[in-house]
């Protein structure tokens, strides 16, 4: 919907701050947006808590996450933060507030672990529900050694056998810039001006287009 270049005076969390209120003011209904880990940090949260969104980002492994502070002592200043939750260190995460196994067509056996009200440092504000998506083996065990990470904030979330495959949808935005690159040549050609990389950025999604709408045409019809 929003496919524009990065300018010099601005950095990539600023501009999806920006296209992604464009884009929400004109939808009729509170929409979910999906985010990869570039976005899992404390400036994006902020700056998109006056948003009418929920997000469902990626997190990296090595980050840190801080919980509920307990209660007031009554002495000194209130605690705003809990106890630290690393990502890479099970042994600080604590139980978590509910575990459930699916049986995915594509997957096959999948776990999910959920964990709620943590927070980055730097945005106290924005509390998050933590998931943690596991690939399992017929035994039971870990199938790949990389578990996949995701945060919900926002309203209310989804039951938890339904918003972690929400986040499935993202790796079709992967595919299509892969596919841009190698197969329409977005980055191969050297122009002189911003202006016309934009043009030719420009061209991109239309081509998609194109060529999705003509589809149907080459079904039947495959090379010698």
């Amino acid at each position: 919907m929003r496919h524009e270049r990065i300018t010099s005076w601005e950095n990539p969390i600023e501009k999806a701050v920006w296209q992604l209120k464009q884009v929400c003011e004109h939808l009729p209904t509170r929409p979910i947006s999906v985010w990869d880990s570039e976005y899992g940090c404390a400036p994006f949260f902020l700056k998109t808590a006056n948003i009418a969104v929920d997000i469902l980002v990626r997190l990296r492994s090595n980050l840190c996450l801080w919980g509920e502070p307990g209660a007031y002592s009554g002495k000194g200043c209130p605690r705003k933060h809990g106890d630290k939750f690393k990502l890479n260190e099970p042994t600080t995460w604590g139980q978590a507030a509910s575990v459930l196994e699916v049986d995915d067509p594509q997957l096959k056996r999948v776990r999910v672990s959920l964990w709620k009200n943590l927070h980055f440092r730097k945005a106290v504000t924005r509390p998050m529900s933590l998931l943690r998506v596991e690939r399992l083996d017929a035994q039971g065990n870990l199938k790949e050694l990389k578990p996949l990470w995701l945060a919900w904030v926002g309203e209310e979330m989804p039951p938890i056998e339904q918003v972690w495959r929400l986040y499935l949808r993202r790796f079709t935005i992967d595919h299509w810039y892969r596919f841009l690159k190698q197969r329409l040549h977005w980055t191969v050609p050297k122009l002189g001006t911003p202006k016309q990389c934009e043009r030719w950025s420009d061209l991109m999604p239309l081509m998609t287009w194109e060529l999705w709408l003509a589809r149907d045409i080459v079904t039947d019809n495959p090379l010698p």
